[in-house]
C-alpha cells in the first residue's frame, strides 16, 4: 500500500513538473508560433515581393549568415556592441555615483545633463566622423553617447534614494566611506542601476546599427543597408531577423545576470507579496 501511494505521489509530481515546463514554453513560444503560421498562410496568397514568407527568409538567413558573413559582419558588430555597453556601464555607474553623492555637484550639472541627454545620438555621428574618423572607435563612441544616459540617470536617482536612516546608522558606527559605498549605497541603488542597464542594451543595439549604416564597410547595419539598396529583400529581412535574435539573446542573458545580482531584492519582494 505504501509503495502504491508513493508511485501515485511520484506520478502526480512528475505531471506537475511536466505541466509547469509545458506552460513555461507555451507562454513565450505560443504567440510567436501562431504569428509565424499566420504569416506563412498570408504569404502564400500575397503578391507583394517586399514581404516574403518565413520559409523564404529562413532560407536567405541560412545562405547569408551561416558562413563567412558571421565572422566578417556579425562578430565585429557584437564586439563593438559589447565594448560600447561595457564602457557605458563603467562610465554611467562611476559618474552617477559621484554626482548622486555630491549635492552641489548634482545641482551644478543637472541643467547640462538635461541638455546633453536631449540631443539625439544619431545627429552626432557626422561630428564623430570628423573628430575620430571612420573607425571602430567612432562607432563605439556613438554607442556610448546614447547608452550611457539611462545608466547614469538611474544611478544618480538610486544613490540619492538610499535610506537616510541607514546612512546615519552607518555614520554613527563610524563605518568608513568606502565600506558605506560598497555595502550600503551601491546595493541600495542596484535595482535602479540594473533598470538603467536594461534600457541601455536596447539603445546600444539601435545605435550599433545606425552607426554602421552611416559609414562602414562591414557589420550588421552596413549589410542590411546594402541589401536594401540592392533590392535583396529576403536577405534584408534575414538581417532584421538576426537583429531580433541578438536582442532576445541580450534580454535572456541580462535576465540571468539580473536575477543573480538582485537575488536579495527579488527575495524581499516575494516575502512582501506573501
Amino acid at each position: 500500500m505504501t509503495a502504491y501511494t508513493g508511485r501515485i505521489a511520484t506520478t502526480a509530481r512528475s505531471r506537475t513538473v511536466g505541466s509547469r515546463i509545458a506552460a513555461s514554453l507555451l507562454y513565450p513560444l505560443g504567440l510567436p508560433t501562431l504569428l509565424l503560421v499566420i504569416w506563412g498562410l498570408v504569404a502564400t496568397r500575397a503578391t507583394n515581393r517586399f514581404f516574403p514568407g518565413p520559409l523564404t527568409i529562413a532560407e536567405a538567413f541560412r545562405e547569408t549568415w551561416v558562413g563567412p558573413a558571421f565572422v566578417e559582419d556579425v562578430l565585429p558588430s557584437l564586439a563593438r556592441l559589447g565594448l560600447g555597453v561595457a564602457a557605458s556601464i563603467v562610465l554611467g555607474i562611476a559618474a552617477g555615483t559621484i554626482i548622486g553623492l555630491t549635492h552641489w555637484l548634482r545641482e551644478l550639472l543637472e541643467p547640462l545633463l538635461e541638455f546633453l541627454r536631449a540631443i539625439p545620438p544619431p545627429v552626432l555621428i557626422p561630428v564623430m566622423m570628423l573628430l575620430l574618423g571612420i573607425t571602430d572607435t567612432m562607432k563605439v563612441v556613438v554607442i556610448v553617447s546614447g547608452a550611457v544616459w539611462p545608466i547614469l540617470l538611474n544611478t544618480i536617482e538610486g544613490v540619492r534614494g538610499t535610506d537616510s536612516v541607514m546612512k546615519e546608522t552607518a555614520e554613527s558606527f563610524q563605518v568608513s566611506w568606502w565600506e558605506r559605498l560598497w555595502f550600503l549605497v551601491l546595493p541600495a541603488a542596484s535595482p535602479r542601476i540594473m533598470a538603467g542597464v536594461r534600457q541601455a542594451l536596447s539603445v546600444a543595439l539601435i545605435l550599433m546599427v545606425i552607426s554602421e549604416m552611416f559609414a562602414s564597410s562591414s557589420g550588421l547595419g552596413y549589410r542590411i543597408a546594402y541589401f536594401q539598396r540592392n533590392y535583396l529583400i529576403a536577405e534584408m529581412w534575414s538581417g532584421i531577423l538576426l537583429l531580433g535574435l541578438v536582442g532576445v539573446f541580450l534580454a535572456v542573458a541580462f535576465g540571468l545576470v539580473e536575477r543573480r545580482v538582485l537575488r536579495w531584492y527579488h527575495g524581499i519582494r516575494e516575502v512582501n507579496r506573501a
